[in-house]
């Protein structure tokens, strides 16, 4: 099949780079439209090649936050060249490996949760002013988020209607998280920053990727996305260690450090905790999205531990009882049936 997309890119390397490759194949996609190939050169150096459809993706969103977060010396994959109106760019290659493999591969999750916390640590501490170049986290980017449970997850991959006074719980809720979220300490937050987009590399690791949605926002996001990840999770114990350490890697980091860790342990564990309820909330109705609008069924298997943290943090604080009896009522006991409808309707 022809592919004019893979055409062009092939012609910005070896016209307008002048490059000469001798081998060309996919490197990975993601759940957006961007697809990445890598490029060996002949001297055997490897390349990571971005093709990002202009009418689809923002390349100049991607160049930007890459470059606020290499000042804040954070391992991205470099950028070579670039091409703005085509949607191209050369990267840096920072192998095939990512963080999720190394785990399943039984590496050692101590050494490789110390590097990720520590380089999410180091953005935190450095990252205020880069941050501030960033778009804000605000209220109607939360809100937009979490409505993306009832579109999709219940509407659509349920197929529920929750009833009226359902609905209320619902949007009371999302409107208190909101707060809580701006309540929080405000940071330089990648938004996606988990096993996935983290590259175990022989130097600097992890090598950080997928960063281009970057916003200023709630200091316990990226540490929940990471924690409590939607590929691999792990007991609420080791988390909440993690969580704490973390804290004290912040309070040693000076007055930025203690400017964003809160005024005890337990109130950080909360932002965590509520935040990555926040994330998990909008996750769940992401996850449908990718399957039924765009025809991605690798997620669906991760919606029961999505849901689970969901109804983990729902326990924990009465705050929401009315939240969670619908957690329980509505968006729990269909899951299975509704995700072998989706495998079936796929076959």
């Amino acid at each position: 099949m022809s592919d004019p997309r893979l055409d062009t890119l092939r012609l910005w390397l070896t016209k307008d780079l002048g490059m000469s490759i001798q081998k060309l194949e996919p490197a990975s996609a993601d759940a957006s439209f961007r697809r990445y190939f890598r490029a060996w050169n002949v001297a055997g150096e490897t390349f990571v090649v971005m093709d990002a459809p202009p009418d689809k993706e923002d390349l100049s969103a991607y160049l930007r936050v890459s470059g606020l977060l290499e000042q804040c010396a954070v391992h991205v994959p470099h950028v070579h060249a670039h091409d703005l109106p085509r949607g191209l760019a050369l990267l840096e290659d920072l192998g095939s490996r990512h963080m999720l493999t190394a785990l399943g591969e039984g590496d050692d999750a101590s050494s490789l949760y110390a590097d990720a916390l520590d380089a999410l640590a180091g953005l935190q501490l450095a990252g205020d002013a880069a941050s501030r170049q960033l778009p804000p986290y605000d209220r109607a980017v939360l809100l937009r988020e979490m409505q993306l449970l009832p579109d999709w997850y219940c509407d659509r991959h349920l197929a529920i209607e929750l009833d009226a006074g359902q609905m209320q719980v619902l949007q009371h809720t999302f409107e208190w998280l909101a707060g809580e979220a701006l309540a929080q300490p405000q940071v330089f937050v990648h938004r996606d920053y988990h096993s996935r987009n983290l590259m175990v590399t022989s130097r600097r690791s992890p090598g950080v990727i997928d960063f281009q949605d970057a916003l200023r926002g709630p200091v316990g996001y990226d540490l929940a996305s990471i924690l409590k990840d939607c590929y691999v999770d792990w007991p609420r114990a080791r988390v909440v260690a993690w969580v704490e350490n973390y804290r004290e890697r912040l309070r040693k980091g000076g007055a930025a450090g203690q400017a964003i860790s809160g005024t005890s342990a337990g109130q950080f564990l909360r932002w965590f905790d509520l935040i990555g309820l926040q994330r998990h909330i909008k996750v769940l109705g992401i996850f449908a999205r990718l399957f039924w609008r765009d025809g991605k069924s690798g997620y669906l298997a991760d919606l029961p531990r999505t849901l689970q943290y969901v109804r983990e943090v729902a326990a924990l604080y009465p705050e929401l009882a009315d939240f969670r009896r619908v957690v329980e009522e509505c968006l729990t006991p269909g899951l299975a049936a509704a995700n072998e409808r989706a495998v079936a309707k796929r076959a």
